[in-house]
């Protein structure tokens, strides 16, 4: 592989890295406007984030499926390609996107963890909404007397 083939796809790498980064920080903030929702239980609110999230994560697939080959042909060419000018800028872009994938999975195992605790709470409040429906049918059931002693009172009149 020549040396401006080389260049090319490091310019490539980095023109890709570059994009992904900017989706990826536009990821974080929906992450992060996901986890304070989750503590508010504005649903509605985090629905429209997924939605935004489904868009970014679908541009995020399309950007890293083009960079597969350009990766793979840098990875082969690893020792020439190192010693190119702007290999380690991409290596650095490489490791920054790398964090904040982890950063936004942190984020989201928080979310995911406040979500499991409202849904404990919920079914905990369903079960005692269900609790007191039982009592107070059973205590109906004390307070109306019997359909079976009105057909005494229609059988003598």
């Amino acid at each position: 592989m020549t040396t401006d083939d080389l260049a090319r796809l490091i310019a490539q790498y980095r023109a890709g890295l570059d994009a992904e980064m900017v989706l990826l920080r536009q990821l974080a903030q929906v992450a992060d406007r996901q986890h304070a929702v989750t503590q508010d239980g504005d649903f509605a609110v985090f629905h429209d984030a997924a939605d935004e999230r489904d868009r970014l994560m679908n541009g995020l697939v399309t950007i890293e499926a083009g960079l597969r080959d350009i990766r793979q042909q840098l990875t082969e060419h690893h020792q020439q390609a190192s010693k190119m000018p702007g290999f380690d800028h991409v290596v650095a872009l490489h490791r920054e996107a790398a964090a904040l994938v982890n950063n936004i999975l942190t984020t989201d195992r928080d979310s995911l963890s406040s979500l499991a605790d409202a849904e404990l709470a919920r079914r905990s409040a369903v079960a005692g909404i269900e609790r007191g429906e039982t009592t107070l049918a059973a205590y109906r059931r004390v307070l109306t007397p019997p359909v079976a002693s009105a057909t005494l009172v229609d059988r003598r009149g």
